[in-house]
């Protein structure tokens, strides 16, 4: 019950709480003023039982509103990395203990489909095949793994791949898949080559290597690295097609827009670097951000990203005009990933508190037309205004029925 109607109801007990033993007045000799007063009380009354039925039907409302996004996975040991499964509802989750989770998930529920022992160390990195028959997984044990994912048996295994820990892993086509290491060395591997060696590999980089990417063309192998620079090697040729300039900040994720023809770069300081396709030796154009560390990136359509930051923040922006669209969702601890499931329908994000979230993003087809760049005065206001996925509701959306 709200208050004011909790406040209604003590007004007219005090005004009528008089016994009939008490009173010296009979019901036959009220006044006209009386009769009049417990009218004007009736309505009162009347208005705040109305209002109090229209709050719990708002309430009910929110409460019964049918479910358009998977609920959140609540994992025991904390989240490396997850990836999403191209073509069935499947996701793989790979773990701090080197266990990789495949999840079926629904709208309804969440359910584990099998769990698969395959390293002895942290899994950093889960990626699927494009055909969804394989799951290629990495970890600091310097090992990788091929899994069928019907069966769960072992296909392939690379020991001591790397003479470090790996951190990231790309698959780039049917045959052929990049590893980066956290001494900043990367290494290209041919499934058709018989040999446990790769095909090619380079150190340019003084860190570790946080991303890589590849072109649909698979003309270039594009990777940042935690020393601030990209690495871009030429596929077709195997060798370093160019080295870019060092930033002042760590590089930590990559994604691709415009069909392929822009490359974004999402920074340690909160910034997103954007290269014209063919001159990655420097940035084009540079979106400052909230100034915390953007761990990962994920492209929804040609012009919006979605980011994934230290404060525990996912953030849309749109990059043709650059403007900020607000908020995606949120996460109590710094949020590590971010990817897109297989029809578009809705990411995920996964946290420090172990948590595994679904933010259902169809509202950013609405977003495609962006007439004109923010103002700086909107600036701040975009970046804390909550979108139809956040999980935050201001109290003129939870009563914007009642109106």
């Amino acid at each position: 019950m709200c208050k004011r109607t909790i406040g209604y109801f003590v007004d007219v007990n005090m005004y009528s709480g008089t016994s009939s033993s008490d009173s010296n007045v009979s019901d036959s000799d009220a006044s006209v003023e009386e009769l009049v007063g417990s009218h004007e009380e009736s309505e009162i009354l009347d208005d705040a039982v109305e209002d109090e039925d229209e709050v719990i039907k708002a309430i009910k409302k929110e409460r019964d509103k049918k479910r358009d996004h998977p609920p959140v996975i609540h994992c025991e040991d904390f989240v490396m990395d997850f990836s999403f499964h191209p073509f069935e509802n499947m996701l793989a989750v790979g773990s701090i203990v080197g266990d990789v989770i495949l999840y079926k998930y629904s709208n309804e529920e969440n359910s584990v489909l099998q769990t698969l022992e395959l390293h002895t160390k942290a899994c950093r990195d889960v990626e699927f095949s494009h055909d969804g028959k394989t799951l290629f997984s990495t970890s600091k044990d310097r090992s990788i793994m091929l899994t069928d994912v019907q069966t769960g048996g072992l296909i392939r295994f690379y020991d001591n791949s790397h003479e470090v820990a790996l951190y990231c892993l790309r698959v780039v086509d049917e045959n052929m898949f990049a590893t980066g290491d956290d001494d900043g060395e990367v290494k290209i591997w041919d499934l058709r080559q018989k040999s446990d060696k790769p095909i090619f590999s380079t150190k340019k980089n003084e860190d570790y290597i946080s991303d890589i990417v590849a072109d649909a063309a698979h003309k270039f192998l594009l990777c940042s690295s935690g020393d601030g620079s990209l690495t871009t090697i030429d596929l077709e040729n195997r060798k370093v097609h160019m080295l870019s300039e060092e930033y002042e900040e760590e590089l930590t994720c990559l994604g691709l827009f415009r069909n392929g023809t822009k490359l974004l770069a999402g920074s340690s300081k909160g910034k997103l670097y954007l290269y014209n396709w063919n001159e990655f030796g420097l940035h084009s154009d540079a979106f400052p951000g909230p100034k915390h560390a953007i761990n990962g990136l994920i492209p929804i359509t040609e012009n919006i990203v979605v980011t994934a930051c230290e404060d525990g923040i996912l953030r849309a922006t749109h990059l043709f005009p650059h403007r900020h669209l607000g908020v995606v969702g949120q996460h109590d601890m710094s949020i590590e990933n971010v990817d897109i499931c297989n029809n578009g329908m809705f990411i995920a994000s996964s946290s420090h508190d172990n948590d595994i979230k679904f933010w259902n993003i169809q509202y950013f087809e609405d977003f495609e037309r962006v007439s004109h760049k923010h103002k700086k005065h909107e600036t701040k206001q975009d970046l804390v205004k909550h979108l139809p996925s956040s999980k935050v509701k201001t109290a003129d959306s939870f009563f914007n029925d009642l109106s």
